[in-house]
């Protein structure tokens, strides 16, 4: 991290602070992380493990009066004094993914720090602001949100020269209340770019069009009919066109939607300047966060595909499609769980989900969850279909119904945390 002097720290971030140095080159909110040079900031009940984080050889501790804003201080002083470039990345759907995949491209040929994980928040992006060195070139930021507003203020920290929108659908209705709310708060990203920045956005989301009239930067839409398209996807090759120049890469992926998000990615990658002729050295490299798409081999010759982090009517579609295409013959068994945030709509966006996976040729549904009964509905022309009110229960219900040789998908919204599902099915869990 580009260091800071602990009387900055003092101005800065207002609290209780305890220092055994004169500068801090790393911030840390976990005690276990924490090492030489490192300053602990103590959120929620972080304060009970500050001599812990002193043991380790921490600089400093922070106990902060307010840590959200404390974080955002010392975020945007780093961000401040570096001169990378940096894309922010929302969306409804496969921001995090399209993180990961645009952190590969870009290591290769520049200095890169990019997010942890799913760190989107008003504590992951000054994190990931907060590792920031002296010769970072390129900071590849998430940021999500439950509100209008939010992706502002994160932007506020990150000053993106980039703003990438992965796509714009049904998220957050119970917070937001309609589509076009969430286009207006995922848009904010647009209206933060600099005088010359790039907005990299899906081509035909018309949502988004009345937050595209800005004339003091440049629009890239990606997709079918946009600057940069899909020109053939047989893994593990991908070929895409990006602004007229005709790009191949070999990538270590299967899901068609992973494609899609591939492009995104190569327009922001070519906005931040990097060179589409090296764009294939990193694609051999994209590695995803835990539980989106994981495959496993299970029993009889049988397939998981653990996408159990989050869902959303787009991305639970995209992952039934995907079953689809990787079940090869195997009986597809698809074990769903509740979508959170969905609001009044809930029940009917269940229903749908449902008869997506009939049409698909799901041959067997076990639904977990309250809302997830929903799917039985929709679902009706299932030849099997059981449903359980919580992770127990379903597991109980799904041992009963699969056999060796299947095709096993399970994802749910992160609340539900479904991936105990796929860690019984592997013998992960204990």
């Amino acid at each position: 991290m580009i260091g800071l002097t602990l009387e900055e720290v003092r101005t800065l971030a207002p609290g209780e602070l305890e220092a055994r140095a004169d500068e801090i080159t790393g911030v840390q909110i976990d005690s276990r992380r924490c090492g030489p040079g490192d300053l602990f900031v103590a959120v929620g009940a972080g304060a009970r493990f500050g001599a812990d984080a002193l043991d380790r050889g921490a600089a400093a501790r922070l106990v902060p009066d307010d840590p959200h804003r404390a974080l955002a201080a010392l975020a945007r002083a780093v961000r401040d004094r570096s001169a990378a470039r940096v894309a922010g990345i929302t969306g409804s759907t496969g921001k995090t993914s399209t993180k990961d995949i645009l952190a590969a491209l870009c290591r290769p040929v520049a200095r890169t720090v990019a997010a942890e994980g799913g760190h989107n928040n008003e504590i992951g992006l000054p994190l990931t602001m907060l590792r920031i060195e002296p010769d970072t070139e390129v900071v590849v930021a998430e940021m999500g949100m439950r509100g209008v507003g939010q992706i502002a203020e994160l932007c506020a920290i990150a000053r993106p020269d980039v703003g990438v929108v992965t796509g714009i659908g049904p998220v957050h209705l119970e917070l937001v209340g309609t589509v076009e709310r969430v286009a207006a708060a995922k848009a904010e990203v647009v209206a933060a770019l600099p005088p010359g920045g790039t907005a990299v956005v899906p081509a035909g989301a018309r949502e988004l069009e009345p937050f595209l009239d800005r004339d003091d930067i440049e629009i890239v839409r990606f997709g079918d009919g946009g600057d940069v398209r899909l020109l053939g996807f047989e893994p593990p090759e991908l070929v895409a066109v990006v602004a007229g120049e005709r790009v191949v890469l070999e990538v270590p992926f299967t899901a068609r939607h992973q494609a899609e998000n591939t492009l995104a990615a190569l327009a922001a990658y070519r906005a931040l300047g990097l060179p589409l002729a090296r764009a294939a050295e990193g694609a051999r490299e994209i590695a995803f966060s835990r539980w989106r798409g994981e495959e496993a081999e299970l029993p009889g010759g049988g397939l998981l595909v653990n996408d159990a982090y989050n869902a959303n009517p787009v991305s639970m579609a995209a992952a039934i499609r995907h079953l689809r295409e990787r079940s090869a013959g195997r009986r597809m068994v698809a074990v769903l769980g509740d979508m959170a945030e969905l609001g009044v709509s809930a029940p009917a966006f269940h229903r749908a989900i449902g008869a997506v996976a009939a049409d698909a040729g799901v041959q067997v549904l076990v639904a977990i969850g309250p809302l997830a009964h929903e799917y039985t509905a929709g679902g009706s022309a299932i030849p099997v279909v059981r449903w359980a009110p919580g992770i127990e229960e379903g597991l109980a219900e799904l041992d009963a119904v699969l056999e060796p040789g299947d095709a096993v998908l399970v994802k749910a919204s992160r609340a539900l945390g479904l991936e105990a599902v796929a860690d019984a099915l592997t013998g992960a869990r204990v």
